[in-house]
C-alpha cells in the first residue's frame, strides 16, 4: 500500500531498542500523524519504520514519589489535556497542546513524537521549556535524563542517540509548584495551523501577590529552536506586579528572540508578537495567580 520497505513493531522499551540497534537506519513511528503524510508523498519511499505505538508502558501521566510529574512519550494529546494531574498542577500544558491540529491530531499524536521532531513550531514545546521540563531516553545502557534546551539541538535535530529512544517528559515539582501558567499561540488561522509565534508564561509571585518571585517565558518560532527569553526574565524577576514593569518585560524579549523573515510572517511582524504575546501572557499569569493589575 505504501511505498516503505519494512516496518517494525516493538512490543516493550527493550524491544524498540534492540530494533534501533538492528536498523540504524530506521525511523520511529508513534502517533504518525507526521510521517503517514510524509509517506503518501513519497517522502518515506524506501524507509524503514520502528513503530512503538503499541508499548502502552510509555502512555499516560503520574506522580512520581518525588512529587515530579511523569508524562509517558506515547500519551496523546487528548489525554494530556483531560488528565486530573495536568489539570490540578500544569493546566497550561493542556492549554497548549489542545491547539495542535484538529481533535483526530490530538487522538493520534503525541508528546513524545511533538517534541522529537524537532520543530520550533510544536505547540507543546515553548511550554516545556517554560516549565524547565526534563527529557528521559532509555538505551541500552539505561535511562538518560537532560533538560529539554539540551534536548534540542538545532532546526529538525534533537538529542537521541542511536540505541534510544524518548520513554517520558519529566517536569520537577520545584518547577510548578506555586507557578501559574498561560499559552497564547497565534496562527494565520483559529484550527488546523501551523504556529506563526508561540508563547508560553510561568509565573510564580510573592505570598502578598506584589512581586514577581519568578517568571519564566519561552518561544516557539522565534529562532531555530524553542526558547527562552532569559534577559526578560532576568529584567522582571523580583519587580513589583505594576503595568509599568510588565510593558518593560514585553519589550526586552527583544534582546533574546531571533525570528526570521518567511512566507508566513517577516521577522518584524514576529517581532511585535513577541513583544505583545509577552505582555499579554504575563498579564494573564498575574490574573490567574491572584494577582492585580
Amino acid at each position: 500500500m505504501y511505498d516503505i520497505k519494512a516496518l517494525y513493531e516493538a512490543n516493550s522499551v527493550q524491544d524498540a531498542i534492540k530494533l534501533r540497534l538492528e536498523h540504524p537506519d530506521a525511523q520511529i513511528l508513534a502517533g504518525g500523524s507526521d510521517i503517514l503524510v510524509q509517506i503518501r508523498e513519497g517522502k518515506r519511499a524506501g524507509k524503514e519504520l520502528i513503530s512503538i505505538y503499541m508499548i502502552d508502558e510509555m502512555r499516560g501521566v503520574e506522580l512520581d514519589d518525588d512529587g515530579a510529574i511523569r508524562i509517558g512519550s506515547l500519551t496523546s494529546f487528548s489525554h494530556i489535556t483531560k488528565n486530573e494531574i495536568v489539570q490540578k498542577y500544569i493546566n497550561v500544558l493542556g492549554e497548549a497542546v489542545d491547539m495542535v491540529g484538529s481533535p483526530q491530531i490530538r487522538n493520534i499524536g503525541t508528546i513524545g513524537g511533538n517534541t522529537c521532531n524537532g520543530v520550533t513550531s510544536a505547540d507543546s514545546a515553548s511550554t516545556l521549556f517554560a516549565l524547565d521540563a526534563l527529557v528521559e531516553l532509555t538505551g541500552s545502557n539505561g535511562k538518560r535524563i537532560i533538560p529539554i534546551s539540551d534536548f534540542y539541538i538545532w532546526a529538525g535535530e534533537v538529542d537521541i542517540k542511536p540505541d534510544e529512544i524518548q520513554t517520558a517528559i519529566i517536569i520537577p515539582k520545584e518547577k510548578f509548584e506555586g507557578y501559574h501558567g498561560h499559552y497564547i499561540k497565534y496562527a494565520m488561522r483559529n484550527a488546523l495551523d501551523i504556529t506563526t509565534t508561540g508563547c508560553s508564561v510561568n509565573v510564580k509571585l510573592s505570598d502578598d501577590k506584589k512581586t514577581f518571585t519568578d517568571v519564566r517565558i519561552a518561544y516557539g518560532v522565534a529562532g531555530p529552536v524553542p526558547m527562552r527569553a532569559k534577559n526578560a526574565e532576568e529584567f522582571i524577576r523580583g519587580k513589583a506586579v505594576n503595568e509599568e514593569n510588565i510593558k518593560e518585560f514585553s519589550l526586552q524579549v527583544l534582546n533574546d528572540v531571533k525570528p526570521r523573515d518567511s512566507w508566513r510572517a517577516s521577522k518584524a511582524f514576529r517581532q511585535h508578537l513577541a513583544t505583545e504575546l509577552a505582555y499579554r501572557a504575563l498579564s494573564e499569569c498575574v490574573k490567574l495567580a491572584g494577582g492585580e493589575l
